[in-house]
C-alpha cells in the first residue's frame, strides 16, 4: 500500500510540475506576445516587420532604410506632427503596401474611429489595396496579437468600403471618379496618374483639379485633417510638381540614384543617409544590373522621372545642358566661366563669346495664349539676332498677359527694336486677333502655322543647339535667362513650353528661309 501510495503521489507530483511548467510557458508566451504587440503598436516599422508574412507568406521581407523612413513620416502624420506629406519614390519599393495597406491597419490600433479616403488612378488598384488592408485587419495574427475591442461591421464590409464598429472607415475611390460624398480625417492619393500611359496635359490638370477642389473638401476638419500623396515623378506639372511648388507639403523624395545637390531633408529630422554620387537606394533588390535594365527599358525620360524623381534627365531633355553656349558684352564685364555638372560627375565648361557688333537680321518670335487666367498658358516673345549660321537670343518676355497686355508687349518690342526683318506670330490662340488689331500699326507680321507636334518641332532644331550655333545671354549678366534655360532643358516635361515654342518657331523658320544683309546689333 505504501509503495502504491508513494507511486501515486509521485505521479501526481510530476503531473503538477508538468501543469506548472505549461502554465509558466503559457504565461511566458503571453508576456512575449504582449511585448511584441506593444512594440508593433508603438512603431509602424515594427508592425510592418511582424505583419509581413500575413500578406506575403511566400516572399521574404528585404528590409531597407527607406522603409523605415516612410514609416516614420506616416507615423508623424498619425501623431499630427505632419498634416501634409508628399512621398516620391521609385516603383517596386513597397509604397502602396506601406501607405495604403499597413498604415491604415496600424492607425486603427491607436484610433479605431479614424476615417480615411484612399484614391488611385484606377478603381482596380484602390480596391486591391483596400482588400489587402481588410485581410490584414481580419487576420488571426492581427486579432490575437492586438486583441482590438472593435470588429469590422458585417453590414458595411465591402471591397471598396469597410467600416468598424466604432465608426472608423476606409474607402477606396478612383481619381476623378464620382466619389462617395464621405468625409474623412485623412485623404490619400497613391499613383493619381498612370505612368505607363504617358499622361496628357489635360490628364495632369484634371488630376490636380480633382485633388485641389474635390478632395480638399473631403476632410472632416480642415485645420487638423491630413493629406498624403505618394507617386513617382513623370512631368514637372504632375500632381507632385504642383504640390512642391505650393511649398506646404513635407517632401520625402527618395531617388534610385543619390544626387547630393538634392539631398532630401525633412522637418522631423530625416536626412538621406547616402553620401556617394549615384549611390543606389535599395541595392538588395534594385542593384546595378536591375537599374541598368530599367534605364534601357524606360529610356532616359522614363528613368529620370520614375526612378530619380526628376521629370527630365539630369543632362537635359531634347535640349542637353552641355550644348548651351553664351554671349556677353565686354562693357558689362567678362563673366566667370559657366559650368554644368554632367550625370557622370564630370564638369563641363560652356563656351562663351563676346556678342557680335552687327547682325545680318533681327527677328521677333511670339507664342500667344488665349486669355489671362491663373491656369492659362503664358505669352512668350523673343528677339533673335542672326550672324551667319549662329543665332543669338537677345531679349525675351514671358508671362501671363491679357489681350490688351499682349498688344502692348508686341508694340513695345517693335518700338525698342525697329529694325526687325519680321515678326513671327503663331497663327493660333490670340495670334490672329493680335495681327488683325495691329496690322495697320506694325508691319512685317508673319503668321506661322505650326506643323507636327511640339516635340517633333523641337527635335528638328535640336541639331542647331548641339552644333553650337545657338547662343543665349550669359546667366551671370542677364539672370532672366535662367528660367528660360530651365524650361528649355526640361522640355517636354517642363511645367510650361511657351518659350520653347517661340524658339522652335524661329529656328524652324530660319531653316526654311535663308537670310542676308547687315544690321547693327540691338541688345539693350
Amino acid at each position: 500500500m505504501k509503495s502504491s501510495d508513494g507511486s501515486e503521489k509521485a505521479l501526481l507530483f510530476r503531473r503538477s510540475l508538468t501543469t506548472i511548467d505549461a502554465l509558466l510557458a503559457s504565461r511566458s508566451a503571453e508576456r512575449k506576445r504582449g511585448s511584441v504587440a506593444t512594440a508593433a503598436k508603438e512603431s509602424l516599422a515594427d508592425f510592418v516587420r511582424l505583419g509581413w508574412n500575413v500578406l506575403e507568406p511566400t516572399t521574404p521581407l528585404l528590409w531597407n532604410w527607406h522603409i523605415e523612413a516612410i514609416c516614420k513620416h506616416l507615423q508623424a502624420v498619425t501623431e499630427g506632427t505632419i498634416t501634409r506629406l508628399l512621398i516620391n519614390i521609385p516603383p517596386g519599393h513597397m509604397k502602396s503596401l506601406l501607405v495604403s495597406v499597413f498604415w491604415p491597419a496600424w492607425v486603427w490600433l491607436h484610433n479605431p474611429s479614424w476615417q480615411a479616403i484612399f484614391a488611385s488612378y484606377a478603381d482596380k488598384l484602390s480596391v486591391r489595396d483596400s482588400l489587402r488592408c481588410r485581410d490584414l485587419i481580419q487576420s488571426q495574427w492581427y486579432r490575437e496579437t492586438f486583441k482590438p475591442k472593435w470588429q469590422i461591421r458585417s453590414d458595411q464590409n465591402q471591397k471598396a468600403y469597410f467600416q468598424n464598429t466604432v465608426r472608423g472607415f476606409r474607402v477606396a475611390v478612383s481619381v476623378g471618379g464620382a466619389g462617395t460624398g464621405l468625409r474623412g480625417d485623412c485623404v490619400v492619393f497613391d499613383d493619381p496618374v498612370n505612368v505607363e500611359e504617358y499622361p496628357s496635359e489635360r490628364t495632369l490638370a484634371n488630376a490636380i483639379s480633382w485633388w485641389n477642389q474635390r478632395m480638399s473638401s473631403r476632410l472632416n476638419n480642415m485645420a487638423t485633417g491630413a493629406r498624403v500623396g505618394v507617386m513617382q515623378r513623370i512631368h514637372e506639372n504632375d500632381p507632385s510638381g504642383h504640390l512642391i511648388r505650393r511649398g506646404t507639403y513635407v517632401h520625402l523624395c527618395l531617388p534610385s540614384e543619390y544626387d547630393e545637390s538634392q539631398q532630401c531633408r525633412t522637418p522631423i529630422g530625416f536626412k538621406d543617409p547616402r553620401t556617394k554620387p549615384q549611390e543606389l537606394l535599395f541595392p538588395a533588390l534594385f542593384g546595378p544590373k536591375v537599374i541598368s535594365e530599367a534605364k534601357r527599358d524606360l529610356g532616359e525620360y522614363g528613368f529620370a522621372g520614375q526612378h530619380n524623381q526628376k521629370p527630365s534627365p539630369p543632362g537635359g531633355g531634347v535640349f542637353k545642358k552641355h550644348w548651351l553656349r553664351f554671349w556677353y558684352r565686354e562693357s558689362d564685364g567678362r563673366p566667370a566661366r559657366f559650368q554644368t555638372k554632367l550625370p557622370d560627375g564630370s564638369v563641363y565648361f560652356h563656351r562663351q563669346v563676346e556678342i557680335p557688333t552687327r547682325f545680318s537680321e533681327l527677328w521677333q518670335s511670339w507664342d500667344m495664349a488665349f486669355k489671362k487666367t491663373k491656369t492659362s498658358d503664358r505669352v512668350a516673345g523673343q528677339l533673335w539676332g542672326i550672324n551667319g549660321p549662329n543665332r543669338f537670343l537677345l531679349h525675351g518676355v514671358c508671362r501671363r498677359m491679357s489681350f490688351t497686355e499682349t498688344l502692348d508687349a508686341v508694340r513695345r518690342m517693335s518700338e525698342d527694336f525697329p529694325a526687325c526683318s519680321g515678326k513671327l506670330i503663331e497663327d493660333k490662340a490670340n495670334g490672329p486677333a493680335v495681327m488683325s488689331t495691329l496690322e495697320n500699326e506694325i508691319g512685317d507680321m508673319i503668321p506661322i502655322e505650326p506643323h507636327g507636334s511640339k516635340e517633333s518641332r523641337a527635335h528638328a532644331v535640336a541639331p542647331s543647339f548641339e552644333a553650337g550655333n545657338v547662343y543665349l545671354p550669359h546667366p551671370d549678366l542677364y539672370p532672366w535667362v535662367l528660367a528660360y534655360i530651365h524650361t528649355l532643358t526640361t522640355f517636354p516635361n517642363a511645367a510650361h513650353d511657351d518659350e520653347v515654342d517661340a524658339t522652335t518657331q524661329l529656328l524652324n523658320h530660319l531653316r526654311e528661309n535663308k537670310a542676308g544683309g547687315l544690321l547693327e546689333a540691338l541688345t539693350t
